[in-house]
């Protein structure tokens, strides 16, 4: 019994000794073709990149400093007939004490887009020292209101203006539809000038609603709904009726569901029928 003991204590001893053997043979050996052989590194190699990138940053660090000297003058291009040199000087001054090649001319820029009357503005460097200015400036193509003035994009880039160009003509309409009613004016002038006419004014009022003023003397009342069809019914109309008597039309109003009302100078308004009477919509 206790030979049979011992033998059980050994065999104990043998799975012991076995499953550390195991479970040391278990832990990760970096393979050598894994370990960083520092001694294979070239130095030497290393350090010459290293001083070479160093010279090419000092060279190139200092070219910049070379040939960013001082501004020799701005040169200013564009025909100026609202832009003064004041003006522009005024912009650029804080910009030209700094070297040539460190100018921020994206910031010039800007500046420059500030100036009334200044459409689109090009800044760029001339060797060996100078900063060229190409402006253009804005062109007028209708008034806003008392005394503003639209572009030909219908933004209003002049609030107020001391004089305003006779031949331009007259836009009116509640803040913020400048575009919208330049567009409609646009698109209606050159319907008109199909036909040898022209527009001078068009207004929208608050409600919506649409007058048009022509070079003749007629204003064309198209109420606030159904425009673009009741513009259709107007120039049907001008070929037909109203361009022969044009000398004689006051008015005429288009705010009738299937016609149209004829006021004329020198009498009562007569009203053109197509299906059915009625009164004027909005």
């Amino acid at each position: 019994m206790v030979n049979r003991n011992k033998r059980l204590m050994k065999r104990n001893r043998k799975r012991k000794s076995t499953s550390k053997s195991k479970s040391k043979s278990a832990s990760f050996t970096m393979p050598r073709w894994l370990k960083p052989d520092f001694a294979a590194v070239n130095w030497a190699r290393v350090a010459t990149a290293g001083a070479v990138a160093s010279l090419a940053f000092c060279g190139y660090a200092a070219t910049l400093w070379v040939m960013d000297r001082p501004i020799d003058n701005v040169v200013i291009n564009g025909a100026f007939e609202r832009v003064s040199a004041v003006e522009v000087e005024r912009a650029l001054s804080m910009h030209v004490t700094t070297g040539f090649l460190s100018a921020d001319l994206r910031t010039m820029r800007a500046e420059l887009l500030e100036i009334p009357w200044v459409e689109n503005a090009n800044v760029r460097r001339r060797w060996p020292g100078s900063i060229e200015v190409h402006i253009a400036e804005e062109r007028p193509a209708a008034c806003w209101g008392k005394a503003g003035l639209l572009n030909v994009r219908g933004e209003l880039f002049v609030d107020e203006v001391q004089h305003v160009p006779a031949e331009l003509p007259r836009l009116t309409g509640p803040n913020g539809t400048e575009r919208r009613v330049s567009e409609m004016f646009f698109s209606i002038e050159e319907r008109l000038e199909q036909r040898g006419m022209a527009a001078i004014a068009l207004q929208l009022d608050q409600r919506g609603a649409w007058e048009v003023q022509l070079s003749s003397g007629i204003t064309v009342r198209l109420g606030a709904s159904f425009v673009e069809q009741r513009l259709d019914r107007f120039f049907e109309a001008l070929d037909k009726v109203i361009s022969a008597q044009v000398e004689r039309v006051d008015y005429v109003d288009m705010r009738y569901t299937n016609g149209f009302a004829i006021g004329w100078k020198d009498q009562d308004p007569m009203r053109a029928r197509f299906k059915e009477d009625g009164e004027p919509n909005v």
